[in-house]
């Protein structure tokens, strides 16, 4: 009987001890909806996201896998758990890819592509379940590569140089319509880059300088017959004019006067605005004119 007296007590201590320890019912309240208004912001978090600029979203469900609609930018409503959002960026990305292949003649050509590329925004749902969102690392560098060599088979080393343009139009052609079959659209394809092996290059160097030097020496020798012909008019002209001045003496003797009056005021003239002092006699000076039938006698005989 003290036994059980002793257990009465103790469970009526431990009951009126918990019912001063548990808190008022209006704290009881206020954690309750302190605790649902969290709940109810996460859930509300987790069921809205948004699409930003330049971006488009396809969601992924749970029970029924990829959807076929496409969401535009703005803010949309999810079922969180349920349904996952996968956004994608549709705006062009540049792409640079660098092949090396071989040409027409059987040289080996590294070429360097830069592309503008991104995806189709009506086809992101079977794109992403045949490509997921890395697709350009997974399809630009095959189909450029296979593109590359099958349009530069078709040329030789020199033709991709001179006919460059042809080329470019060709590799962006074909990427174009390769590109369709995975959902891309390539709004640029361009050469960027276009170099030849080392051996190619120095066969190229030598022979440019090889014509450089045939040039230079058709030019040497085209010259050297220029300067010829010119010494013959001239030796030609020369001896016309000699003739002529033959000719004009015996007419007319006092021609040999006025060249020698010309010769005698350019003389004095070179004196006259020297600073050194000449001094000259009359034949010196050119001013010792002979007289008629001497002088004509004098021209002759040092013609």
């Amino acid at each position: 009987d003290v036994a059980r007296a002793r257990g009465r007590n103790m469970a009526s201590n431990f009951s009126s001890f918990f019912r001063q320890a548990s808190p008022p019912r209006g704290a009881r309240v206020g954690a309750s909806l302190l605790i649902g208004a969290g709940l109810l912001g996460y859930g509300t978090k987790q069921s809205i996201y948004t699409v930003d600029g330049g971006h488009r979203a396809i969601i992924f469900s749970r029970i029924g896998g990829v959807q076929d609609r496409v969401y535009a930018e703005g803010l949309h409503f999810r079922i969180p758990w349920f349904q996952i959002p996968i956004i994608y960026d549709i705006r062009a990305k540049p792409r640079r890819v660098t092949s090396p292949t071989g040409s027409k003649d059987l040289q080996v050509i590294n070429i360097s592509l830069r592309m503008l590329v991104r995806p189709q925004a009506s086809k992101l749902p079977s794109l992403y379940q045949r490509l997921g969102t890395d697709y350009d690392e997974r399809v630009l560098p095959s189909i450029a590569n296979e593109v590359l060599k099958s349009v530069v088979a078709q040329f030789n080393a020199s033709q991709l140089i001179t006919q460059r343009q042809k080329v470019s139009q060709l590799v962006r052609d074909q990427l174009v319509q390769r590109a369709q079959d995975f959902s891309l659209i390539l709004d640029d394809v361009s050469i960027t880059d276009l170099s030849f092996s080392p051996e190619y290059t120095a066969a190229i160097e030598s022979k440019q300088v090889a014509q450089q030097e045939a040039q230079r020496a058709a030019f040497i020798v085209e010259k050297a017959k220029q300067e010829r012909q010119q010494k013959v008019v001239q030796a030609e002209g020369e001896a016309e004019a000699a003739e002529m001045l033959g000719k004009a003496m015996m007419v007319n003797p006092g021609y040999l006067r006025l060249r020698k009056i010309r010769a005698a005021q350019s003389i004095a003239r070179i004196i006259a605005t020297s600073q050194n002092r000449v001094f000259l006699d009359g034949k010196g000076l050119l001013l010792n004119v002979l007289s008629g039938e001497e002088e004509l006698e004098s021209l002759m005989d040092s013609l």
